[in-house]
């Protein structure tokens, strides 16, 4: 027997609908390319993309279609969120971190129609027009009057909203049409398509939006450092708008100065980016003290925040910080890690170990840790496999190509590559990426969780941590290190002696390489098959 409910389509529109409705005068702000603050209310969003809708029906924008963003996190970023999806259409938003050629490759991959341009990174992108070519269609946006450019065709997108019709009736219906396209970051081939539907994005939205998760509310103003190009900006620009949350667009400045500055001066609540901006805020913080107070929680997502790093912004400045996990595939959000009401008893040191894990699947995802038979593992807390993952915003497949068993199982859940363990009572512990582990003498040695101790080092500002071949063991650990300005001398021995401590000898890197900066990748995390390369090059030492 069918329920007797409404046929209430879970639709991207119906998130503009209710902001616009609810919340007309929130205010979404943006800092400009000079520097100015741009303001303007949910209900002025609203208005602007009905005429964007319009624009891309007269720019030929066909249901379907592919229509990319090369842009900043800026409020006209954030009206392409809303009008390419509302007309039917999906936003392919490129990575604009990933090499010239992945660019190009994706850009032709997706066919994209039409691609919207921003000013301050137009030069970047002739370059990826050189690799393309073709007489495709190029909107502008941030500039000063008419700009030169070997763009063809190429059109301004402030002319072509102030001219269009503000009335626009949506173009989707069906909540399984696809809004969103997101590539991953092509660190082992090819970036990857995921295709995101409206139903997907619309129930992350209000996963995100619970109390055991992000819990945002219409009190709150929100950050999004982590980048407009990285899946979706982990949902936000959505999940802001169905709460009423007030956002802040930081543009294209994103020196940790410049984003103190913003949280402190726009009243940040919830300021949400990778753990390595959050590095060089908490040490822009030692040298410029500001007051974080009205800071609900510091949401670090995209790869592990180091335990001290969370012990220090909390315990020197009273900054709640927030772990979540997730992966392009997962639209992103998956875990979020905070304490449950029978963590209260425990002391300080006892929370931080529960606050430094990816924490418990948000209600809508299912994940399991596996062996390499493939069979469920306990939540025991010590045992090790990898993580596996479904719901209904989990992609089932990549676009364009048909699903392979070396990323989904026979029973259609998602294979994330990440190795963890979950205790039992569902916090789960990412210890290490299945190609980043290091595999010695038949044993699992975590690299994550070398890495984050070492980084507990005074000495350290960072620390990454490399497999590397050895005739005896097959794999043995190599450490790469990047010293904090003041540290002056320091040996391997000293390093080994603060590591021993939490570990069995056999753990220990066999060596730890000095370097001035270790190299990330397109969305913030270390760069460990880079490390590999240059070590077999021999340009990383022993």
């Amino acid at each position: 027997m069918r329920g007797l409910m409404m046929d209430y389509p879970l639709t991207i529109d119906r998130i503009l609908e209710h902001a616009n409705r609810m919340y007309p005068h929130k205010r979404i702000s943006t800092r400009l390319p000079d520097s100015s603050m741009h303001r303007y209310t949910y209900a002025d969003l609203y208005k602007r993309v009905k005429r964007l809708c319009n624009v891309l029906v007269g720019l030929g924008v066909q249901p379907g279609d592919r229509v990319a963003t090369f842009a900043w996190n800026n409020y006209q970023h954030l009206e392409l969120y809303y009008a390419v999806p509302c007309a039917g259409a999906v936003c392919h938003t490129l990575n604009i971190r990933l090499s010239l050629e992945q660019l190009a490759y994706v850009t032709n991959h997706a066919e994209d129609s039409v691609v919207f341009v921003d000013a301050t990174l137009l030069s970047h992108f002739e370059e990826v027009y050189d690799l393309i070519g073709g007489d495709g269609k190029f909107v502008v946006f941030n500039a000063e009057g008419a700009v030169e450019t070997r763009l063809p065709n190429v059109l301004y997108y402030e002319d072509l909203v102030s001219q269009a019709d503000d009335d626009f009736e949506w173009e989707v219906t069906d909540e399984n049409t696809a809004a969103g396209l997101c590539y991953t970051s092509g660190t082992t081939g090819d970036p990857k398509g995921v295709l995101y539907s409206h139903r997907s994005i619309y129930l992350h939205t209000m996963a995100e939006n619970q109390a055991n998760a992000l819990g945002l509310s219409e009190r709150d103003v929100v950050l999004p450092v982590v980048p407009q190009f990285h899946s979706m900006a982990w949902g936000l620009p959505y999940s802001a708008a169905f709460a009423g949350a007030e956002l802040v667009l930081p543009g294209s400045e994103r020196d940790t100065a410049s984003i103190l500055d913003l949280i402190v001066r726009e009243r940040v609540t919830v300021p949400v980016g990778v753990p390595t901006v959050w590095d060089g805020l908490f040490r822009e913080l030692k040298r410029k003290h500001r007051n974080l107070s009205q800071v609900r929680c510091l949401v670090a997502c995209g790869a592990a925040m180091p335990r001290a790093l969370i012990a220090r912004f909390e315990q020197e400045y009273g900054v709640e910080v927030m772990h979540a996990w997730g992966m392009t595939e997962t639209s992103p959000l998956g875990t979020v890690s905070r304490l449950s009401s029978h963590h209260d008893e425990l002391s300080e040191h006892e929370k931080l170990d529960f606050k430094a894990t990816q924490g418990q699947a948000v209600p809508g995802v299912e994940i399991r840790i596996v062996n390499d038979e493939g069979d469920r593992l306990h939540w025991d807390g010590s045992t090790m496999g990898e993580v596996q993952v479904c719901g209904p915003w989990i992609t089932k497949g990549y676009f364009k190509e048909k699903p392979g068993k070396e990323r989904f199982t026979k029973d259609g859940w998602f294979r994330t590559g990440d190795v963890a363990t979950v205790t039992k009572d569902g916090y789960m512990q990412i210890t290490d990426r299945t190609k980043d582990l290091v595999r010695s003498g038949g044993e699992w040695i975590s690299s994550v969780a070398l890495e984050n101790e070492l980084m507990t080092h005074p000495k350290v500002q960072e620390a990454a941590v490399i497999a590397i071949r050895d005739e005896r063991w097959g794999e043995r650990p190599l450490a790469v290190v990047v010293l904090v300005p003041e540290a002056g001398r320091v040996t391997r021995e000293e390093f080994s002696i603060h590591l021993v401590e939490h570990f069995p000898e056999f753990w220990l890197p066999d060596d730890f390489v000095l370097v001035e900066e270790i190299p990330k990748t397109s969305v913030g995390k270390f760069d460990k098959k880079l490390l590999r390369q240059r070590h077999v090059a021999g340009e990383l030492g022993a």
